[in-house]
């Protein structure tokens, strides 16, 4: 039988991708939707080198979310399958995969599934083009082979059949026996893959996944609790199985547990009087394990806690940062950081009294070029946050109570106070009063003005963890910081999957994230950036380029996609198709977004969010990725 592996299975970009199948003797190849999107080659130029190589294109992939959606949703829907099919043919393929639907619009409704799986198959017809439905086993309503198998006979199109996957058909526990009462010729694809069983699933999850409470989904506090209702005064242990912390230095690992306790310790008190009514454990009650004295009468006490009940106390109360100070970037050349600076609009407004650190600013978004001796070795590099702070003297305390490294700091006579802490992947962390003066009083103005207005302030920063670092770094920002962890999301990349996961305050105004993954010697995954807020993305990208400053290029085949998923008005597609400009939508508005070229390690992006859009545009990562890698590699980094 003939072979094939799907692109996704591999690492690279998709031309290295596509030679090393052919290599390994493979006979075709399922390209993936991203790996097409981030490719500089057109469908005609990838159709030509699979030819080439000897490999056919047997299937591209996924359609996501089609079926059983509102009528208006599924007109949508049809637009968007129409450019898949069409970029299908120009591919040289002729079948496309749809997953069943994952989309909350989407109703338990077979025969509308049906329906609309039937019209999306005669619009694939068309193209002469095949639609293999596949049950993914996550799926909203559809989420077993031999339901996805009943929905594609009830539709009864030629150009509709199924897919079979063997990971979600054995991961599900679904009979295969069953697949012998579907026709041969309605199997359109199969997919193979491995896993560990589910009896696996327990005992390796023990034995190798494990992490310390706070950095997992389990509601550890709610069960010291009840455990704390008992009158149970012994030790809070921890019994951790984890690879990584097996491959890392013991010490910081211990610090990481401990920090875990202490916050858990947070978690579990009682703060709240009517939470401690429903507990019946206001001042004139007992506590569980206190017993009656016989004859004696009910001697008023003090409000307590779960946490005193045990005699545990807990650190100092959260201090949330409320915006963002000033960014350090530091750089043994300031000159070509300077420019693009400059290109963006800021002005070298300030410089200190007495160190060689400038102070450039536009709006409210500060950024620290410091060019000491010091730190020259390590390049340029995002090494330090100021972080505005109410309270920054109970931040410090905070962060010293949950056993942060505090960094020293030499100071002249006259030296704004300023507190600073490390963080797990080494960014040194300030605490900054938001009175006015505070650390700005240590600058010299230099009379220098904004070069133009575009920017506002800086919406949100990109920190790249070291691998083992990961979950500490959020428990870290979400303990010591008070900030609230987004949740976790992969992003394909080129050269492997990165991992990701935000932290953030309750209004937005600190937005930190935190990435890990690929290939740890690979530049791009040690790059950092910061984002900077604009209120007209277009303008500001026309104004950065016109000054002489170089955006991040964006493959063609990216808007082609954008044309098919979304309506813009007239010449808005193809004004960011020109400054390469990114989008992407949500129920609360949309994200314009475009990048800088790195310098050293450090990128900048210029960023216009609609109100209510909370996100950093994670289905464009994977695009912006794959054009950084491609921009090293065309400079011969």
């Amino acid at each position: 039988m003939r072979t094939s592996i799907a692109t996704v299975s591999l690492s690279g970009s998709l031309t290295e991708k596509l030679t090393a199948a052919a290599r390994a003797g493979f006979d075709g190849v399922e390209i993936f939707e991203n790996d097409l999107l981030t490719a500089p080659l057109t469908p005609e130029e990838i159709r030509a080198r699979c030819a080439d190589l000897g490999l056919t294109v047997d299937l591209y992939q996924p359609l996501r979310d089609i079926e059983a959606v509102p009528a208006e949703v599924f007109a949508r829907n049809l637009r968007r399958a129409r450019h898949t099919f069409e970029v299908t043919r120009r591919l040289g393929g002729d079948t496309v995969l749809v997953c069943s639907s994952v989309d909350p619009a989407a109703v338990d409704d077979d025969a509308l599934a049906a329906a609309q799986l039937g019209e999306l198959a005669d619009l694939a017809a068309d193209f002469g083009c095949r639609v293999a439905y596949e049950a993914l086993a996550w799926g909203r309503h559809v989420s077993t082979y031999d339901h996805a198998w009943r929905i594609v006979e009830a539709a009864g199109r030629p150009a509709l059949g199924t897919c079979l996957d063997s990971f979600h058909i054995l991961s599900r526990g679904s009979d295969p026996r069953g697949i012998e009462d579907i026709p041969g010729e309605k199997i359109f694809f199969l997919q193979l893959a491995d896993a560990p069983l589910p009896a696996m699933d327990v005992l390796q999850w023990s034995r190798h996944h494990r992490c310390f409470p706070g950095q997992g989904g389990f509601d550890v506090a709610g069960l010291v609790r009840h455990v704390l209702r008992t009158g149970y005064a012994g030790p809070l242990s921890l019994e951790v199985f984890n690879d990584v912390f097996r491959q890392a230095e013991a010490g910081p690992t211990a610090v990481d547990a401990r920090r875990s306790l202490l916050t858990l310790q947070e978690e579990v008190t009682l703060r709240d009087e009517g939470m401690l009514r429903d507990e019946g454990m206001l001042r004139d009650e007992r506590l569980p394990h206190e017993e009656a004295t016989p004859g004696a009468e009910s001697t008023p006490r003090e409000e307590v806690t779960l946490q005193e009940a045990a005699g545990v106390a807990g650190p100092p109360a959260a201090v949330v940062p409320t915006g963002f100070a000033f960014a350090e970037v530091v750089t043994p050349d300031a000159e070509p950081l300077a420019g693009l600076l400059r290109a963006l609009g800021f002005a070298r407004t300030a410089r200190h009294r007495g160190k060689p650190v400038d102070l450039w600013q536009q709006g409210e978004a500060r950024i620290l070029v410091n060019t000491g001796a010091a730190v020259r070795r390590d390049g340029t590099r995002l090494a330090a946050v100021g972080l505005e702070s109410p309270d920054p003297a109970g931040a410090a305390r905070r962060a010293e109570a949950l056993l942060a490294p505090v960094l020293p700091r030499r100071r002249a006579p006259g030296d704004a106070p300023l507190d600073a802490v490390a963080a797990p992947d080494g960014t040194e962390l300030f605490f900054c009063g938001t009175r006015p003066g505070g650390w700005r009083a240590d600058f010299e103005d230099t009379g220098h003005a904004f070069a133009s207005t575009d920017v506002r302030h800086i919406d949100h920063l990109a920190l790249t963890q070291p691998w083992h670092h990961f979950d500490e770094a959020v428990l870290f920002h979400r303990a010591v910081l008070g900030l609230r962890a987004e949740d976790s999301v992969d992003v394909a990349d080129p050269y492997g999957l990165r991992r990701s996961r935000a932290v953030s305050n309750a209004d937005g105004t600190v937005r930190i994230a935190l990435t890990v993954g690929a290939a740890p010697t690979d530049d791009t995954v040690h790059a950092q950036h910061i984002a900077l807020a604009t209120d007209d993305v277009v303008a500001a990208a026309r104004r950065f380029r016109d000054a002489g400053g170089r955006l991040l290029p964006i493959p063609a085949n990216y808007y082609d996609d954008l044309a098919a998923r979304f309506e813009f008005a007239d010449g808005e597609l193809e004004a960011y198709r020109e400054l390469g400009i990114l989008y992407d939508r949500d129920e609360h508005g949309a994200l314009r977004h475009c990048y800088t070229r790195t310098v050293g390690r450090v990128f900048f992006e210029l960023l216009q969010r609609d109100p209510g859009h909370r996100g950093y545009g994670a289905r464009n990562a994977p695009v912006r990725l794959a054009a950084q890698h491609a921009a090293q590699t065309h400079a011969g980094v």
